[in-house]
């Protein structure tokens, strides 16, 4: 069963479930602001996709953020823990929706991209 994980206020989010909702296909929703994630999804996660495509630089969440908490999370000077613990702490900055199909995690979503499922 195909897995999305949104945030319920996200336009985008409820676009990419009607579309799944129109493809028929069976899938479960996990709102990242209500239900949080867990270590074990995070790295479930980040096996899957990379921590930079993961972060969400453009949040409000992100702007919010002490430029001590964004230091060390440039591309050139990765502290991957640093992601790792501002992801746990604030899920608003994963990037969404995240559809996790068994094989592979999509992440975001256009127009047509769950046709091919």
């Amino acid at each position: 069963m195909l897995t999305i994980y949104v945030i319920h206020n996200c336009d985008t989010c409820r676009k990419a479930i009607k579309a799944l909702d129109a493809s028929g296909h069976p899938y479960q929703v996990h709102d990242l602001r209500k239900d949080g994630v867990s270590a074990a999804l995070l790295e479930h996660i980040l096996e899957r996709v990379p921590v930079m495509t993961l972060l969400n630089k453009r949040s409000t969440t992100w702007r919010n953020l002490s430029d001590a908490d964004k230091s060390g999370v440039d591309t050139d000077d990765l502290d991957s823990n640093k992601v790792r613990s501002l992801l746990m702490a604030n899920p608003t900055l994963i990037k969404r929706p995240l559809l996790d199909t068994g094989d592979e995690i999509r992440v975001g979503y256009r127009d047509g991209d769950y046709d091919n499922l």
